[in-house]
């Protein structure tokens, strides 16, 4: 029978006792990755300050709601949420705002921007620019009407973008349910959650060429009246810089239309109709959310605040970014 090494100082102590330090540290860095009150000293007025500052800047543009929370999403969704969207291109950064999916749809840079200079007068390298991505989703989500959640702060913001990943990572309008149910599986959400976080389509614009396929070939599996609308204002050829809302009759407002449309084979993307095409693993969770608004308004506040916690860089990792479209 095999015995085990007789003298603490033997390598084979000082291997378990370093093993049990590092799994130690790790297990105590995660437990203290985010906390709802990080600011409560250093920064006590942060939260007031950037929820002043979104809603000045959804005064002027309200339509700036929905960019707001897909800019979040987008962030969360490449690398994890680490303001790593909001680098701008340099000699030694490829920025993640052309790639994919982001490629002329993402917008908002400015409200944060906006933000992250009024935190800066009070507080100055205190708040990270990620931070400030993830509770101004939550107030924007709020101005018009939708819920509210409460946000984890600690994350750190990125030295680096990655458009490779936006490229591979980011839902597209053309995905079936499948691969959409692939992609946030990847991200450690589940069905539920991403039919509830495909709510956010409530709000907001789509591109005419995001959509175009959709309205000219997809006969069978979109309303003939509404695609005829639609063919009215995105023509076959050209266009590019005509969009058309995901929610035609509340396109400011948060409600549970957008489901309700999908029943009705209303769906703007191809992504957004595969949600609901009868009989499909997803059409019951539709059926539901359409149903109930305060069901959706519920499970789509769980889902951001998870969605949120993607990934975070937390402790000494990344930085604290002084302009949130360049690394300090």
């Amino acid at each position: 029978m095999a015995t085990l090494p007789s003298k603490p100082s033997s390598p084979f102590y000082l291997a378990l006792l370093f093993i049990l330090i590092n799994t130690m540290a790790t297990i105590t860095q995660t437990e203290a990755q985010l906390s709802l009150n990080l600011y409560a000293k250093t920064c006590p007025n942060a939260l007031n300050t950037i929820r002043t500052s979104i809603r000045s800047s959804l005064a002027v543009d309200t339509r700036m709601a929905a960019g707001l929370i897909r800019l979040h999403f987008h962030d969360c969704f490449v690398h994890g949420c680490d303001a790593s969207i909001l680098l701008d291109q340099t000699p030694t950064i490829r920025t993640e705002k052309t790639a994919g999916g982001n490629n002329m749809s993402i917008t908002g840079f400015e409200a944060i921007d906006a933000a992250k200079a009024q935190v800066e007068k009070i507080c100055p390298g205190v708040v990270s620019c990620a931070d400030i991505v993830a509770v101004a989703a939550r107030d924007a989500s709020a101005y018009v009407g939708g819920p509210t959640w409460d946000v984890k702060l600690g994350r750190r913001d990125s030295t680096s973008a990655y458009p490779d990943v936006a490229v591979t990572d980011l839902p597209s309008h053309n995905d079936d349910v499948e691969t959409l149910i692939k992609r946030f599986k990847g991200k450690g959400l589940n069905v539920r959650e991403m039919v509830a976080l495909s709510g956010a389509h409530t709000l907001g614009d789509a591109q005419c060429s995001s959509f175009r396929d959709r309205i000219y070939s997809d006969g069978a599996n979109i309303d003939g009246a509404y695609a005829g609308v639609l063919r009215r204002r995105c023509p076959l050829v050209g266009g590019e810089n005509v969009t058309a809302p995901f929610d035609p009759v509340t396109p400011d407002h948060f409600d549970n239309n957008y489901f309700r449309d999908l029943m009705r084979r209303r769906g703007l993307l191809a992504s957004d109709q595969v949600l609901y095409s009868g009989g499909g693993v997803t059409d019951g969770i539709v059926t539901e959310y359409g149903k109930l608004a305060g069901r959706f308004r519920d499970d789509f506040a769980a889902a951001m605040v998870k969605m949120s916690e993607i990934q975070p860089l937390t402790g000494s990792a990344g930085q604290i970014r002084r302009i949130c479209g360049a690394v300090n």
